[in-house]
């Protein structure tokens, strides 16, 4: 296969790269058309992936679908983890809990086997279980049809393979500012504060000095005014978090269930005057809530340009441009203010 690669012209194996992703998009797009006329509950699902994945491809995909096909918000049953309905509102209004049915364990090990079958952790395919997951969350509905992930990841993979540029995410996936659920009285510190959150990834991984880095951040937030922490000390994937105790920190309740921890982080999000964290999917929230971001990294070889690109082009269309900054993490000088 490489030699043949070497033998075949750039320009030529783009052009037919360019020709497959047309097809390919015009069969979706007919397939989609064909699960809008059979007048079925339509569940899109069950999301299982990461939280930057489903903020910036996912959850458009699905609100262009909806949009481009005139689809009624309950003809629209999404299946996803964590308490996410708002994301999806208002083009779908229904929403199943995965976490209703999955204890974190299970959805842990249901993790390490999608990633052992798919060789990542992307949902490239349906696999046995996902389908057993969606009969146990559906089991009321009497006439489904499943949209699945994979569909979305065929779709937008010439993106991120480099075969072509933003424009064709955005031909097939509509980018708007979050509305979400309101926050918790009790987890929200009176006035004005910097929700922050650091966790360890390729592109921030867990040496002392991102350790201390982190703790510098947090310590000169606080100094400066209120700092809520959206660490969970829920362990559902490869993402440790750093929990981040200091006076003026105010820290996510211990006993916050898996099926609302991501509902709660949306919401006290959604209330900070500025987000302030790891580069990583998660930074996406915030500027999607149309909260100032400031998201760090130390290894420039551990996240795609691509979808930082693609963040980056969304949040532009949004009429939201610079609500996303990204930058090293190097030197005190660069740390963020609570007004970030």
């Amino acid at each position: 296969m490489n030699a043949l690669r070497r033998l075949v012209p750039r320009p030529i194996r783009r052009g037919v790269s360019v020709q497959l992703a047309e097809m390919q998009a015009q069969r979706l797009e007919r397939d989609l058309r064909g699960l809008v006329a059979q007048r079925e509950t339509i569940v899109a699902g069950p999301w299982l992936g990461e939280v930057g994945f489903e903020l910036l491809y996912w959850v458009p995909f699905l609100r262009w679908f909806a949009e481009r096909f005139r689809l009624p918000p309950d003809r629209l049953l999404i299946v996803s983890r964590g308490g996410t309905a708002s994301w999806y509102r208002p083009f779908a209004s229904g929403y199943r809990e995965i976490f209703d049915h999955v204890t974190p364990g299970e959805f842990r090990s249901l993790h390490d086997e999608r990633v052992a079958a798919n060789g990542e952790q992307k949902q490239t395919r349906v696999l046995a279980f996902e389908h057993r997951l969606l009969r146990r969350l559906t089991e009321d509905v009497e006439h489904r049809t499943m949209l699945h992930p994979s569909s979305m990841y065929r779709l937008f993979s010439p993106f991120w393979w480099g075969h072509m540029d933003e424009r064709w995410v955005h031909q097939r996936a509509s980018y708007t500012r979050l509305a979400p659920d309101a926050a918790r009285e009790h987890a929200v510190p009176d006035g004005p504060y910097t929700a922050v959150k650091f966790y360890f990834n390729e592109c921030f991984p867990p040496t002392p000095d991102n350790r201390a880095f982190a703790r510098g951040v947090v310590r000169d937030l606080a100094r400066q005014g209120a700092v809520v922490s959206l660490t969970t000390g829920l362990r559902l994937d490869d993402h440790d978090g750093d929990d981040i105790r200091d006076p003026g920190v105010h820290l996510l309740p211990e006993n916050l269930s898996p099926r609302e921890n991501l509902a709660v982080q949306t919401a006290l999000v959604a209330g900070a005057r500025a987000f302030v964290g790891t580069y990583g999917g998660f930074s996406y929230l915030a500027p999607f809530l149309g909260v100032p971001t400031t998201a760090y990294f130390s290894n420039a070889g551990g996240f795609s340009q691509r979808h930082l690109l693609m963040a980056q082009s969304a949040l532009s269309t949004m009429g939201e441009a610079g609500l996303l900054n990204v930058q090293p993490a190097t030197t005190n000088d660069q740390r963020p203010t609570s007004k970030a």
